[in-house]
């Protein structure tokens, strides 16, 4: 690895120009996320078309972000933007956009340190020109960022693109969803890269109607503005091959609050089809994609959204390369058929045929899809407080004070539910507790107490990952590895934390009075203890 100029350590303001395409945006999210972390101190900003902004409006590693707009285009856009930059006063930028353009700017503006990929005839124009080689070429373009970075001297940490979003940005996409039948899948019909990209809508349609009468859902179908032809094609195709189905027209309003699983609340009939596409804002899709049990979908800047908020998807593959931009979470699908001309990167197929996306068959992604649909209970338990003592930084065994009614929660088993321990571990990473002991501790509930799964976040608060709770990452892990239904099941825990985790995901909480808080206004229940938890679960299922 280079060893990083005095300069680069010494820079507390610096510039990154970001890309122009939604899920190349999503994909640059981890090395954007390392910058910051090899730099604690350094203001980030983020320079970027309008279109990507929201993708980073709640993102904790981007400070500032300035908006490449139209009044920026042609020459004398490119010396006016260069002079608001100036004013800036960065000592350092970071290209992950390619073009020459990216080059230009940061240098007429001054900068004196200028970092991206040598490539476009633009290396004159940086400081520091990172080889395109032939193994910056091959590489996944989430590491292509970081590898830009890496090769110029930054420590790289390995994460995967997460997009934060709001609770309430949730609770308005479920709201907006409430009356269609779960499991919702979604379908992403559209590219706006061109036809090469685009499995044919009536291929879509079948794949909805099986989702509608063989797994008793629903349909939700999203795209952009340019993207409602396409929509409007799969709706009609669904709806000739079964006039008798339900449509939500228009889309319901929004109204805060809510757990999401409005089966037994909600006195509406359940619809089977809603039409989204060119109705909402790039975050509304995030937050809506997120809400929904598993996302179809082209390869496009939605699917980079989906695995980004942890959706299960099957992706469909046909002139690109998943192996370049294909969905890097385990679990999620990807159906490409080998053929000699794919990947041909085409927008549009030379041959006229498409015989990559007309290989790829609605059973194929259907029966890929069902193996997806999430049908398990379960009850997901915070620890300390909740399961044992709240020691504070528990770290020796001698401390660990394990409730006694711990020892009934086999009732729940018995009910058909599976048993998982979700915890904040934030001491490992302040050197307070040994991460070995974390995993005999959580070890001592799953062989001795019958749980299925423990999960724990050994993060420092300040790292804003994805697993900390209430993010929801460590539930979307355990989704994914058990199969769970997360809007048909519960969380037990006594911190407000774990209330908002539960209504991030879907599930009810149930706020138990074991540990340090005594009131939470998110929980959907109040329990004394695990014993009157276990009897409000049994109760109301």
């Amino acid at each position: 690895m280079l060893k990083l100029p005095v300069t680069r350590r010494q820079c507390n303001n610096i510039l990154v120009r970001g890309v122009n395409w939604i899920g190349d945006a999503v994909m640059t999210m981890p090395a954007l996320r390392s910058l910051k972390k090899a730099n604690p101190e350094s203001k980030i900003t983020l320079l970027v078309k309008p279109w990507v902004a929201p993708l980073f409006e709640k993102d904790p590693f981007v400070d500032e972000i300035i908006l490449y707009t139209d009044q920026y285009k042609g020459l004398i856009g490119k010396f006016r933007l260069a002079s608001h930059l100036k004013q800036y006063d960065f000592c350092s930028a970071v290209l992950f956009q390619n073009a020459f353009d990216a080059a230009l700017i940061t240098f007429l503006a001054g900068i004196p340190e200028r970092i991206g990929y040598g490539r476009d005839f633009r290396g004159i124009l940086l400081t520091e020109a990172v080889p395109f080689d032939s193994a910056a070429r091959g590489l996944h373009h989430i590491g292509y960022y970081s590898n830009l970075l890496e090769r110029a001297g930054y420590p790289v940490v390995q994460n995967k693109p997460w997009i934060y979003l709001l609770i309430d940005e949730r609770l308005e996409a479920r709201e907006r969803l409430r009356r269609l039948k779960r499991p919702v899948v979604a379908l992403n019909p559209g590219a706006a890269y061109g036809s090469s990209k685009r499995w044919r809508p009536e291929r879509f349609a079948e794949v909805a109607v099986r989702v509608i009468h063989e797994l008793q859902g629903s349909i939700v179908v999203l795209g952009g503005s340019s993207e409602t032809g396409i929509a409007t094609e799969i709706v009609e195709g669904i709806k000739k091959q079964n006039p008798a189905i339900g449509e939500i027209l228009p889309a319901p309003p929004l109204i805060k609050g809510g757990r999401g699983d409005f089966s037994v609340h909600d006195s509406d009939k359940r619809r089977d089809l809603m039409n989204l596409a060119g109705k909402t804002s790039l975050r509304e899709l995030s937050a809506l994609i997120a809400e929904c049990d598993a996302l179809v979908t082209n390869d496009s800047g939605p699917m980079h959204v989906g695995y980004a908020v942890g959706t299960p998807m099957v992706a469909i593959f046909g002139s690109t390369s998943p192996e370049m931009t294909g969905p890097p979470s385990e679990g999620d699908v990807v159906i490409k058929k080998d053929l000699e001309c794919s990947p041909c990167f085409e927008r549009e197929c030379r041959k006229g045929e498409l015989q990559c996306m007309d290989r790829i068959s609605s059973d194929e992604v259907f029966q890929s899809l069902q193996k997806l649909i999430a049908t398990k209970r379960a009850v997901f338990f915070d620890r300390d407080g909740t399961l044992c003592k709240d020691a504070h930084y528990l770290n020796r065994m001698e401390d660990l004070e394990i409730f006694p009614e711990t020892g009934n929660l086999k009732k729940l088993a018995e009910a058909g539910f599976l048993q998982i321990g979700v915890s904040n571990q934030s001491g490992i990473a302040r050197g307070i507790v040994a991460e070995e002991f974390v995993k005999k501790v959580n070890a001592i509930f799953t062989d001795g107490y019958g749980f299925d799964g423990f999960y724990y976040c050994p993060h420092h608060p300040d790292e804003g990952c994805s697993c900390r709770k209430p993010e929801p990452g460590l539930l979307l892990r355990a989704r994914k590895d058990f199969g769970i239904n997360l809007k048909g099941s519960f969380m037990i825990g006594d911190k407000e934390i774990d209330m908002l985790l539960a209504k991030s995901v879907g599930a009810a909480g149930i706020h138990v009075k074991t540990g340090q808080e005594g009131f939470s206004s998110h929980a959907d229940f109040t329990a004394r203890d695990l014993n009157e938890a276990i009897d409000i679960i049994l109760r109301t299922t």
